[in-house]
């Protein structure tokens, strides 16, 4: 194996944050190799007009890395784990899954609202997301409140939030912390209001599957306990035949060997809301993530869904 392994990364800044941790991390490790990093730009990185869900999420922040990696240019490509699809192309593995973030939602609110959470904010407040998982749980708890979509990186949606666009936006907790920006939270929203989405907190780290000797370098950074975790998230969202535009939640934890997989499937005006919980074995997840998908299934999850594709 060359002692040069090209990392892919999109070109956001937290995507960069992102691939110089993992780059950062294995230089320490490997001093003997030289880690050069390629910027590309997404598709879902150039189309910012347009919502998310009327894109198709097929590969949309990931297609340009893995071709990259399939015509030899990169080795790997580091991905936020929420915007990997469950079905890779063929040639390419997920090789390492990076110890999760605090995997929640947060409320960021215009200065004029601050001290306020979801539950006080009055009748008519404005809230970005681009986000339809957020959207349909949030519509369920707070109708009273108006959604509308924001596109664009972190640091464009927080700009559009403090020019008076939206009274507020709501984000991911890690990336806010990987960006150095957690003191922007006002509310950290729990799990009985809104699941979140499948691998969101952990890093996902791609590449050819036949490289083994680059899989077997790249082990030093997988945490076997978030991998278990989102291996279960994504069987589950994979059946659900979801994709990351999707109104799909999961929340996980692994205690020993029992894992606890809950789910939530929402239509997109949050009147129907179905969750269940399932346990199973850690040394089986995707079996779990399969079980608790086809018990969502049969409450009427299937047709939520279809009514959401039509």
């Amino acid at each position: 194996m060359s002692t040069a392994i090209r990392i892919g990364s999109r070109d956001s800044q937290l995507a960069l944050v992102q691939s110089h941790w993992v780059r950062g991390e294995l230089q320490k490790i490997y001093p003997d190799y030289d880690f050069p990093l390629t910027e590309l730009k997404t598709q879902g990185d150039k189309i910012l007009d347009v919502a998310l869900a009327k894109i198709g999420d097929k590969g949309l922040f990931t297609k340009e890395l893995e071709v990259s990696m399939l015509e030899g240019t990169t080795d790997f490509a580091v991905h936020s784990l929420k915007d990997l699809p469950t079905e890779l192309p063929e040639g390419l593995t997920l090789a390492v899954v990076t110890e999760r973030e605090n995997p929640a939602d947060a409320l960021v609110l215009h200065s004029k609202h601050k001290g306020q959470t979801l539950g006080t904010l009055a009748e008519g407040t404005v809230l970005g997301t681009s986000s339809l998982r957020r959207l349909a749980q949030l519509r369920h708890h707070y109708p009273h409140l108006v959604f509308k979509d924001i596109r664009g990186n972190l640091n464009t949606r927080l700009r559009k939030l403090d020019a008076g666009e939206f009274d507020g936006i709501v984000l991911a907790v890690a990336g806010l912390h990987r960006l150095g920006w957690a003191d922007r939270i006002d509310q950290v929203i729990p799990g009985d209001i809104s699941l979140h989405a499948v691998g969101q907190g952990a890093l996902g780290i791609e590449c050819r599957a036949a490289d083994q000797p680059l899989i077997e370098l790249l082990q030093v950074l997988n945490h076997r306990p978030t991998e278990v975790c989102c291996r279960a998230e994504r069987a589950m969202l994979r059946t659900l035949e979801g994709g990351c535009q999707v109104p799909i939640g999961v929340s996980t934890s692994l205690e020993g060997e029992t894992l606890t997989l809950e789910g939530m499937v929402a239509s997109l005006d949050g009147k129907a809301l179905i969750r269940d919980t399932k346990q199973g074995l850690a040394s089986d997840p995707e079996a779990l993530g399969r079980a608790l998908a086809e018990s969502l299934k049969d409450q009427g999850a299937g047709e939520i869904l279809a009514n959401i594709r039509l």
